[in-house]
């Protein structure tokens, strides 16, 4: 047994050795720069960031050159430093009405004020490949505009001054603590919307895609998406008020949905909402739809049995990094569990040929 360890041990570490030399690549080729990766692949890196709980593209960048452009694998490695940092303390509610949008539109009201900011997006683009890209020539520069030093109201708030929509009741309740603490059921739609925040984007996707395929009662419209940086305060207990102690890119969704009303509450639209780091937009329109999904029992409507509606299901299978844990498990060694299934196998076939043999000589 000694033997195996040790050779187990060499094998592992020229395993890791390959490794690194895969990562590299041909050296004849310039090494990725950590600056590069930020910079040019900021999407990849806004997903680290959301998914692995920590906003800081710097990190977030060495974590995809580490694990090789895999994005799970970098998450994973996020969410392993994080749990190294010492915590300081809470920062206040970011206020997203004052934030400074890159990108802002509505697919329920044409005429903003402020208007609709398309910002940095594919939504118009043909989806071409672009074979200029390969000469890695100079990106054309956007023309720049003067940029409204105001706060920009949520579209919501028109819907709700007629009392369209159901209101937004703030809670003061502190949430539970996801990173610090075990998913526990019921949850709260505060510890929902965490869960979701830092869930698979693919897995969320699929489960709001079904929403909208008729697996849940959901209609919904994107009352706003807005991208942008906010400013982070958190209250200093020596001075007395908050201060800005940073600035943030998140990615901000509510969805207006349909609604007929109940025993206690008149006919109104509902709301569904995301929130991520980074422009993150389709997670954020994701997580809106699977938020709404599973508002079904406090808004008193029926349970269809779709998959969105059911918070353990989504919960408890949203989070990449506990799937891929439970998932690639399995690959590693299990001889002694194997070979007591194969001994099994083994003996109940022949008990069977045994069997067979005694009904035919009978």
């Amino acid at each position: 047994m000694y033997v195996a360890v040790k050779g187990g041990e060499r094998a592992i570490r020229n395993a890791h050795a390959w490794l690194a030399e895969e990562r590299r690549g041909d050296p004849a080729v310039t090494e990725l720069s950590v600056a590069q990766i930020r910079e040019q692949l900021a999407l990849a890196v806004n997903r680290v960031m959301a998914e692995g709980s920590l906003h800081d593209p710097d990190l977030a960048a060495l974590a995809i050159k580490q694990a090789r452009g895999d994005l799970i694998e970098a998450i994973f490695l996020i969410r392993a430093y994080r749990t190294t940092l010492p915590r300081f303390g809470v920062s206040a509610p970011i206020r997203t009405a004052a934030m400074a949008c890159d990108r802002r539109i509505s697919a329920t009201f044409k005429d903003l004020p402020g208007g609709q900011v398309l910002g940095p997006t594919f939504d118009y683009t043909h989806r071409l490949v672009d074979f200029k890209l390969a000469a890695e020539g100079d990106a054309p520069r956007a023309p720049t505009g003067a940029a409204d030093p105001g706060d920009v109201p949520h579209v919501m708030d028109f819907l709700n001054r007629e009392g369209l929509i159901e209101e937004a009741r703030p809670d003061d309740t502190p949430p539970p603590d996801l990173t610090r603490e075990p998913l526990e059921l019921p949850a709260s739609r505060a510890l929902r919307l965490q869960a979701l925040a830092r869930a698979d984007e693919g897995f969320t996707l699929g489960l709001a895609y079904s929403t909208q395929r008729g697996y849940a009662r959901n209609h919904p419209f994107v009352g706003e998406l807005r991208i942008g940086a906010v400013a982070v305060e958190m209250e200093i207990p020596e001075l007395g008020f908050a201060i800005e102690i940073g600035e943030i890119t998140v990615t901000e969704c509510e969805t207006v949905n349909q609604f007929t009303g109940s025993k206690t509450e008149p006919p109104q639209f509902t709301r569904g909402y995301g929130l991520v780091f980074g422009q993150t937009e389709r997670k954020a329109i994701s997580m809106a739809l699977v938020d709404r999904a599973l508002r079904w029992e406090e808004l008193g409507e029926d349970n269809v049995g779709a998959p969105a509606q059911d918070a353990e299901f989504v919960l408890y299978h949203a989070d990449n990094i506990q799937a891929t844990g439970f998932l690639e498990h399995i690959k590693l060694p299990h001889y002694v569990d194997f070979q007591s299934e194969l001994e099994l196998v083994r003996k109940l076939r022949r008990t069977a040929g045994a069997d067979g043999m005694q009904e035919a000589a009978q």
